[in-house]
């Protein structure tokens, strides 16, 4: 079964897809159980992610990466999503933001933080989330004061990828208290974890996503050089919103692969099962329950690649990237709850992996802007 066949994949981006989907063979499926149960850092399967050029290398050749396209990241995430959602997260977080620095980030910080994450020397991360907010960009209460030649940042950043093991990250926080323009009231900076004042620790086990690791951050008088404000103050939300058009797609990838996966296990399992003297594929409620999953992932794939042609081509991005995104969240939801169902009793066994597909589809819909507020994008992004 292929469900992620190449057809739809604009034909720059099959060759690392090929690549992609042979390592999540070789690297990926083999290991998934074991650090789903340890719940450790996958340091060995990002370092041969590293080896095989497929981590943080979106950045520019300019600047020493493989300059790979929206779509080279799509199809790539598709493959490690299908092979466990986990270790994929930790795979395409090594590089989290640095999309940021190499647009809006001054030459000195493209050379001292940009290219050794390109080299593969150092990983990144982005803070953007607090403890009490999380997609109301416009309603984080970490806070930047200038003092002198150093910003200052107080506060807290929560569900940070690679807060704890990445070498910097860059921070979102409030700079300015301008009511009458609350989104011009944040900025984005680069922030080494050996700051003064910058501490983490990883947030207590989690019940999916086992193998990638998310910290609660604390920023106590955390002081940084003045030089190490991205771009122009205050446009810190707006700089944001255009990345997570971007990061909206990949997620719908995320979503595809999570769907395949839950589409390939319901099908062998039935197949091989059997009730009432016959295989339970034969029966007819199990076959349009696995129509209906196909239904669900090939409508939600195809509307993927199309917004990640308009992202790209920036046609109405935020509309695209919104729609895709809870789209193919949602189909990968509804095809693990078929699967949980045609699987009976034996779905809450942590031996079968739907149960483990079914507790990672529950965080895509999620993380890059809850789907609600993915609904709120849609309807006022909608041509009219």
């Amino acid at each position: 079964m292929n469900l992620l066949e190449e057809s739809i994949v604009p034909e720059a981006a099959r060759d690392i897809k090929q690549d992609a989907r042979e390592f999540a063979a070789e690297q990926i499926e083999p290991n998934a159980e074991e650090y789903y149960d340890r719940g450790e850092y996958p340091w060995e399967i990002l370092e041969a992610g590293m080896d095989a050029g497929l981590v943080a290398q979106n950045i520019s050749e300019e600047y020493g990466g493989r300059g790979l396209s929206l779509a080279d990241t799509l199809a790539m995430a598709e493959e490690f999503y299908r092979a466990d959602a986990g270790i994929a997260l930790t795979l395409q977080l090594a590089g989290f933001g640095v999309d940021i620095v190499e647009k809006h980030g001054s030459e000195e910080q493209i050379e001292e933080y940009l290219r050794p994450v390109a080299a593969n020397e150092q990983i990144s991360g982005l803070g953007v989330s607090e403890p009490e907010t999380g997609s109301d960009l416009a309603g984080m209460d970490t806070t930047a004061e200038k003092e002198g030649d150093e910003w200052v940042l107080n506060g807290e950043k929560y569900w940070v990828g690679n807060g704890v093991e990445a070498d910097w990250l860059t921070i979102y926080a409030k700079t300015g208290d301008d009511q009458n323009n609350r989104y011009g009231n944040y900025s984005l900076f680069i922030v080494p974890t050996d700051a003064p004042g910058y501490e983490a620790e990883h947030i207590p086990e989690k019940m999916c996503y086992r193998a990638s690791k998310q910290a609660h951050i604390t920023l106590d008088d955390c002081r940084i050089p003045e030089d190490h404000l991205i771009g122009v103050e205050g446009s810190g939300f707006y700089i944001l919103a255009e990345f997570f058009n971007h990061g909206r797609a990949i997620v719908a990838g995320h979503g595809i692969g999570l769907a395949a996966a839950a589409i390939e296990e319901a099908s062998a399992f039935v197949h091989d099962r059997e009730s009432f003297g016959r295989t339970v594929d034969e029966f007819q409620s199990v076959q349009h329950d696995l129509a209906e999953m196909r239904m669900e992932f090939e409508s939600a794939r195809a509307l993927t690649w199309r917004a990640c042609e308009k992202v790209a081509n920036k046609d109405n991005a935020g509309y695209w990237a919104a729609l895709a995104k809870t789209v193919a969240t949602e189909a990968a939801t509804e095809c693990a709850e078929r699967g949980m169902q045609l699987h009976g009793g034996r779905s809450v066994l942590e031996e079968n992996r739907i149960s483990r597909v079914y507790r990672d589809v529950r965080v895509p819909v999620i993380y890059e802007g809850a789907n609600p507020i993915q609904r709120n994008l849609i309807y006022r992004q909608a041509p009219r």
